[in-house]
Order: C-alpha cells, then structure tokens, then sequence
C-alpha cells in the first residue's frame, strides 16, 4: 500500500481527528472511506453526463430510435 503525506485545513484536521465519534477505528480508516465516496460520486456523476448525452443523441437522431425500436422487436418474449 502506498503512503501519502499532506497537509489539511485546520477544519478538516479536527473531522478527521474526530473519527471515533463516526465509528470509524482510525483517522486513515475515515480517510479510505471518504475517499472511496469520492471515487464513487465522481464516476456516478460520469456516467449521468454520459447517459444524458446519448438520451440527447438519442432524441436528435430518429434513425438511431429507429434502430432501436427494430432491435427491441427482435428481442425474444416470454
């Protein structure tokens, strides 16, 4: 596991030194999960850009909707 040194805001200092009041074990094990929360945000974030760019690709484009329709009419029934 690497190790990073760096400095934070004295508000951010007193969060992070506060972890067993969030019931966390350690400073480090708070750290991990923030920035793991992070991580997940930023690439959920990704891909509702990328999902909302394709919905307007979508709708610009009726003969992708009508590709997609004759896709959807292949598509085996139960």
């Amino acid at each position: 596991m690497k190790e990073y040194t760096f400095k934070l805001d004295d508000s951010i200092s007193q969060f992070v030194e506060q972890f067993q009041d969030y019931g966390f074990q350690d400073s480090r094990a708070l750290v991990m999960t923030a920035l793991q929360r992070l991580r997940s945000a930023l690439e959920s974030a990704k891909l509702q850009e990328s999902a909302a760019l394709y919905a307007e690709i979508y709708e610009e484009e009726p003969e992708l909707q009508a590709l997609a329709e004759a896709g959807l009419e292949e598509w085996p029934k139960e």
